[in-house]
């Protein structure tokens, strides 16, 4: 059985162009979401469909776009409908995973997505490595500088102790910033909060 799935992200679009392509494309049933944005994970339609679907079946979309959004996100929802023993087509781009050509072409797409995937991961680690060994520090920002903090635990240890709020105000920096210091050090907390 040929079952069509057609989704637009809101309200305001149309489905007719997809649920025509699809009917003359010779789909027997047609699950419709509307509304609903292609980041969304869980789609209702969509849900319905795959536990109305049985092995042999072929799922089929007007566009490779209404099923995922990025390139792994389709291989992965592909793989999951191959092992539902499910085929795909998009009509649009052409595309069948029930003919070995299409299934070739795919797994093909696979293995690109996950080399692109690597080599972004090797260059990211060989990014860090640099900088590591040139000695620059990685990660968050500090958010008060040791100048900061020495003034601030000046400040804390007058006998008119100041309130963190007032501290942090004059030093320009959150009293979240004193307040992890504090504790970092194990200081004594300050009276005047």
């Amino acid at each position: 059985m040929k079952l069509g799935y057609a989704r637009v992200s809101t309200g305001e679009q149309n489905l007719a162009l997809q649920i025509e392509a699809l009917r003359a494309a010779g789909a027997e049933r047609i699950f419709e979401d509307q509304g609903v944005s292609g980041s969304i994970v869980f789609k209702p339609a969509y849900g319905d469909m795959l536990r109305h679907a049985r092995a042999g079946d072929e799922i089929m979309v007007w566009r490779l776009d209404r099923l995922g959004r990025s390139l792994p996100s389709l291989i992965i929802e592909l793989e999951m409908l191959g092992s539902l023993g499910l085929g795909f087509s998009s009509l649009t781009e052409q595309i069948e995973t029930v003919t070995p050509a299409g299934r070739l072409f795919f797994h093909m797409v696979g293995a690109f997505a996950q080399f692109e995937r690597d080599v972004i991961r090797e260059r990211t680690n060989a990014g860090l490595q640099s900088a590591r060994r040139a000695g620059k520090k990685l990660g968050r920002p500090v958010s008060i500088t040791d100048d900061q903090w020495k003034q601030a635990k000046s400040l804390l240890a007058e006998p008119h102790k100041m309130s963190v709020v007032a501290i942090a105000e004059l030093l320009n920096v959150t009293r979240q910033a004193i307040y992890k210091r504090l504790s970092a050090e194990k200081v004594a907390e300050p009276v005047n909060v």
